[in-house]
């Protein structure tokens, strides 16, 4: 029986993976059993870090938020309290891009939310 080479397909799926590889150093660039371990480590980091970067940036909104509101007298656990007690519905990401973009807007929502006047 004569020994199978590998058609169509098989050629196809090394192409995908050797393709996938572009830019890689080396070896892993070029040869087909150590792009495949190369692509294989790349993809299982790119889905931990698409959970990570969640993680990350809801930190970097939190320490934002926190350096803003302690500039004007308040801790950030008491402001997301106070905040949550009135009822005003905004998430993390836009406060903290108020506090980054709109230091005038933020500085008024702390001061009304200070008084416990809000709406």
């Amino acid at each position: 029986m004569p020994r199978a080479k590998g058609g169509f397909k098989t050629k196809r799926r090394r192409k995908k993976i050797l393709q996938m590889t572009k830019g890689y150093y080396g070896s892993k660039s070029r040869l087909y059993r150590i792009a495949t371990e190369a692509v294989d480590k790349a993809l299982t980091y790119a889905y931990k870090d698409r959970r990570a970067k969640k993680r990350e940036f809801r930190a970097l909104w939190i320490i934002r938020i926190n350096a803003a509101v302690r500039a004007l007298g308040m801790s950030y656990s008491q402001f997301m309290n106070k905040l949550k007690k009135q009822d005003i519905a905004l998430n993390r990401k836009a406060l903290a891009d108020m506090a980054y973009s709109n230091p005038q807007a933020f500085n008024s929502l702390v001061e009304m939310v200070k008084k416990g006047n809000a709406q």
